[in-house]
């Protein structure tokens, strides 16, 4: 973009900031004001956005009002959690986005088990919260990421095995509607919503705060087990029978990697490209060497780093690795079986990582995650036992089309060995719809039926997005029917 907008279109801009200043308690952000460069700041440095305006909601009054008058304007809304969108959905160009960073808090209810957050908190703030109490609930593995997207798109990492999906915990939303009304989804009240929000993204509304169910977690045994990049196919072939094998306290999910400088890795192998597993393990802690005793099997590991730590240990550690404003392209898959003809893709380019913070994770979605319905929930994959990502990651600008080319090559080549769809928080910048016909399979129709009840307009569109299934024409805003070509490539 050149930075120009239309005369109609900059009175129209003009307008709408004036009125949300006067009606929002939280600050709203020009590209006038000094804040604005640092309030279009996300996680992934690779989008580069200019929305019109910037709104800190403090409340959810702040969204139902900023909610109305973007739509009344006819501009188009995003909605920022942690801002952790590897596809910047977080962000659109001359349209507004609602960042809900102000609304960052967790409360726990030690006696019920459960943590009600706010829709900007990540999952550090609710890790903090409820380790208090020795209790925690399946996240992700970065503790600055956002519990918003994260678990609006399904959300797995350390606990998964033992515990499920982030949405296999979460008991209600309290959500802002197109049509700026809030409304509380759970099990009873508004079901169809609850049951699409658990799984179906950004595409029904502003979630301001999520209730969650909690588990007895406190301190974890973690494990690292490194290998040589050309032991992938050894490792891979002894993981994929393992793992689904093993006890659902036991969660480990696969890498290739450059290891970094810093502990616990000695400086004897800094730079050097392996593959490896980390371990996390939430039975009893005298048991955990007996857990771990297989790791011998593909050959000893050479290195190895075993230790009890706090569970918010465990994920905040790779935070300081993986800090705000990296480049980033990534995408995945799904998988049933690692097939001998999927290692020998990942062996082709473990080798050739382009950069030392590239990386390929494959995740477990099996054990606990397996037990809900295949129509419980949004999520449409409860037979896949793996979600793969690969991601392109470097700081330098110049690195960027490198690290994208990697990325696609590499999923091209993969893709053919998948289920066909992904964890929709995995689908990158670029990919066509299809994709996300592909990630959410027969349950997409249901989806859209929700869609057309909740925002018929679909005004929610800066998103991996699901079209209403019928849209009626007479009142739709006129910059809802009109996305950018970059908008259309993100959904």
């Amino acid at each position: 973009m050149d930075g120009t907008t239309s005369a109609p279109l900059d009175a129209t801009l003009d307008a709408t900031r004036t009125a949300m200043r006067t009606a929002l308690r939280g600050p709203v952000i020009g590209p006038q004001d000094p804040e604005y460069r640092q309030a279009r700041t996300i996680y992934n440095a690779m989008i580069d956005r200019r929305p019109a305006a910037v709104v800190r909601c403090r409340d959810a009054a702040d969204v139902m009002a900023a909610v109305g008058l973007v739509r009344d304007a006819g501009l188009t809304l995003a909605v920022r959690g942690g801002g952790h969108s590897g596809a910047g959905l977080c962000l659109v160009d001359d349209g507004v986005t609602i960042d809900l960073s102000p609304m960052r808090w967790a409360h726990i209810d030690p006696a019920a088990r459960t943590a009600t957050v706010g829709g900007g908190a990540t999952l550090g703030d609710l890790d903090h919260a409820a380790h208090a109490f020795g209790l925690a609930t399946p996240t992700g593995i970065l503790s600055s990421t956002g519990i918003g997207g994260l678990a609006l798109g399904g959300g797995h990492g350390h606990l998964t095995r033992r515990y499920g999906l982030t949405i296999d915990n979460l008991l209600a939303a309290d959500v802002v509607l197109a049509d700026g009304t809030s409304v509380t989804a759970n099990a009873t009240t508004h079901p169809d919503l609850f049951w699409a929000l658990r799984g179906g993204g950004g595409n029904f509304g502003v979630v301001t705060s999520f209730t969650l169910r909690l588990h007895p977690v406190d301190t974890v045994g973690v494990a690292i087990t490194l290998w040589p990049a050309d032991r992938v196919p050894d490792v891979l072939r002894w993981y994929r029978d393992f793992l689904p094998q093993a006890p659902e306290d036991l969660n480990g999910f696969f890498a290739a990697l450059t290891v970094p400088a810093g502990p616990p890795f000695p400086e004897e192998i800094h730079g050097q490209k392996v593959c490896g597993v980390v371990w996390c393990w939430t039975g009893d802690p005298e048991l955990l060497e007996t857990a771990l005793k297989p790791v011998e099997d593909p050959g000893p590991p050479a290195f190895r780093f075993t230790a009890p730590m706090p569970y918010t240990a465990l994920q905040s550690m790779f935070d300081e690795l993986l800090p705000t404003g990296l480049q980033w392209y990534w995408r995945g898959n799904f998988f049933d079986r690692i097939t001998d003809d999927a290692i020998a893709v990942h062996a082709k380019y473990a080798e050739h990582l382009p950069t030392p913070l590239s990386t390929a994770h494959l995740y477990p979605i099996d054990a606990a995650a397996h037990r809900p319905g295949p129509d419980d929930t949004a999520w449409a994959y409860r037979d896949a036992v793996w979600s793969g990502v690969i991601a392109g990651i470097d700081p330098d600008p110049d690195n960027a089309e490198q690290i994208r080319q990697w990325c696609v090559d590499y999923w091209e080549e993969l893709h053919p060995h998948s289920m066909g769809g992904t964890y929709v928080n995995f689908i990158g910048a670029g990919e066509t719809p299809d994709r996300v016909r592909a990630t959410y399979r027969d349950h997409y129709a249901r989806l859209a039926a929700v869609k057309h009840t909740y925002d018929p307009h679909n005004f929610f569109h800066a998103n991996q997005n699901i079209e209403p299934a019928a849209r009626p024409g007479a009142g739709r805003p006129a910059r809802d029917a009109a996305r950018t070509d970059q908008e259309s490539q993100s959904a």
